[in-house]
C-alpha cells in the first residue's frame, strides 16, 4: 500500500504553474491507471484509489495540504513508511528529479504543512524546477507557468517522475535513486 500526495494548488489559475508539478504527476498516474475518484468532502482533497494505492490532490492550497494528508492518513491508517510526497523543489535545476526520505522543509509551504502534522520520515519525490535570481522573487516564481522552452520537456518529466513513483511500491528507495535520479534536464531529453 502506499499513499501518494501530489502538491499544488487548487484551481485553473494555478494549474501549469511550477508549484503544481506534484498535482500533474498525480494526474499523469491517474490517466495511466485508470483509478478510481474516492474523495469525500473530509479528505479536503481529490482521492483516488487503484489497486491497493491512493493517490492524494489536497484542495487546501499549499500551506494546508497537511490537514488533507492527516484525514486520509488517520482514515484509511496508513503508516508513515508508505506516504511519498511529490513536489516542487527550486534548490533543484529544471529537469532535476532526486528522491529522500525525511529533511526540512527548505521552505516549501506545503512540505512545512505536512512535517506539522505528520512528522517529517515520508518519502519526498523532488522535482527541480529552477530557481529565480534574487530570493524576494521564489513566491512569484513557484506560482509562475512554466516557460514556453520548458513546457517542451515537461511531459517527458512528468512521465519519468511517474514511472519513478510507481516503482517505489516495489524496489526500495536506494534502487528507485540509482535507477530514475536526475541531475538536470540531459536525463529527460537524451
Amino acid at each position: 500500500m502506499a499513499l501518494f500526495i501530489g502538491l499544488g494548488n487548487p484551481g485553473s489559475k494555478y494549474e501549469n504553474t511550477r508549484h503544481n508539478i506534484g498535482f500533474r504527476v498525480i494526474d499523469k498516474l491517474l490517466s495511466d491507471l485508470g483509478a478510481r475518484d474516492i474523495s469525500k468532502a473530509s479528505f479536503q482533497g481529490e482521492l483516488f484509489k487503484y489497486s491497493n494505492h491512493y493517490f492524494l490532490k489536497p484542495t487546501t492550497f499549499m500551506n494546508l495540504s497537511g490537514k488533507s494528508v492527516l484525514a486520509v492518513k488517520q482514515f484509511y491508517k496508513i503508516d508513515m513508511e508508505d506516504i511519498i510526497v511529490i513536489h516542487d523543489d527550486i534548490d533543484l535545476p529544471f529537469g532535476a528529479l532526486r528522491f529522500k526520505r525525511g529533511g526540512g522543509h527548505g521552505g516549501h509551504n506545503g512540505l512545512k504543512s505536512i512535517d506539522g502534522v505528520i512528522g517529517k520520515e515520508y518519502i519526498r519525490v523532488r522535482v527541480g524546477v529552477g530557481k529565480p535570481e534574487h530570493k524576494s522573487q521564489v513566491a512569484d516564481y513557484v506560482l509562475h507557468d512554466f516557460s514556453k522552452e520548458e513546457e517542451k520537456y515537461i511531459d517527458r518529466l512528468i512521465s519519468h517522475t511517474a514511472e519513478a513513483c510507481m516503482k517505489l511500491t516495489v524496489e526500495t528507495l536506494t534502487e528507485v535513486k540509482s535507477k530514475f535520479s536526475l541531475k538536470s534536464l540531459d536525463g529527460v531529453v537524451g
